[in-house]
């Protein structure tokens, strides 16, 4: 696939199904995923894949984690619990920040969202789809335990994967003059 194409024509998908990419394809989403940038090589990027059977255990993470920080809030709990479902297989978006005097944890943050962006990139030159999902689940400091995660790690969001099901997402037209100021 052309590359400026597949920059401009992605768009995240609600509806996903399988087939999810195989070993092999995965392996080269995750090359791509890991050519973001990354001050000092320090590698922040970890991904967790979940598809098949282990979406159960997810699930688990999810509702555990919902029950005992909402446990007001039955419908986020079931909510939560259904989540990993949505399509055949997620992946975890962690940053296990690393102590750097040049490299602050937001820029290593920054390089895991320039993956999940490659990540996403990579799936759809492959002919697959995906979406960034982030919520209550995500980008707080109590859900990496429920991961067995330390305490240096940071979960920005999950990437839902599988291959598009139904019609593409309207994606408004931009008027770039809104968005660049040209000197």
């Amino acid at each position: 696939m052309d590359a400026i194409k597949n920059l401009i024509n992605r768009r995240s998908s609600n509806n996903l199904q399988p087939p999810f990419p195989s070993k092999e394809e995965m392996d080269l989403v995750y090359k791509s995923a890991l050519r973001a940038p990354d001050h000092a090589w320090l590698r922040p990027s970890k991904f967790l894949e979940f598809k098949g059977e282990s979406l159960k255990k997810l699930s688990s993470i999810f509702e555990n984690y919902a029950k005992n920080h909402f446990s007001n809030d039955q419908l986020f709990i079931e909510k939560a619990k259904k989540a990993p479902f949505r399509a055949p297989m997620v992946i975890v978006l962690v940053t296990e920040i690393k102590q750097h005097p040049k490299v602050p944890p937001i820029e290593q943050m920054l390089s895991t969202g320039a993956a999940a962006q490659n990540i996403l990139l990579a799936l759809s030159a492959l002919n697959y789809a995906g979406i960034w999902k982030t919520g209550k689940l995500a980008l707080n400091d109590d859900i990496v335990r429920y991961f067995n995660l330390d305490s240096n790690h940071h979960i920005l969001g999950y990437l839902y994967v599988g291959t598009k099901s139904g019609k593409d997402r309207n994606v408004p037209s931009i008027d770039l003059e809104d968005f660049v100021t040209r000197y």
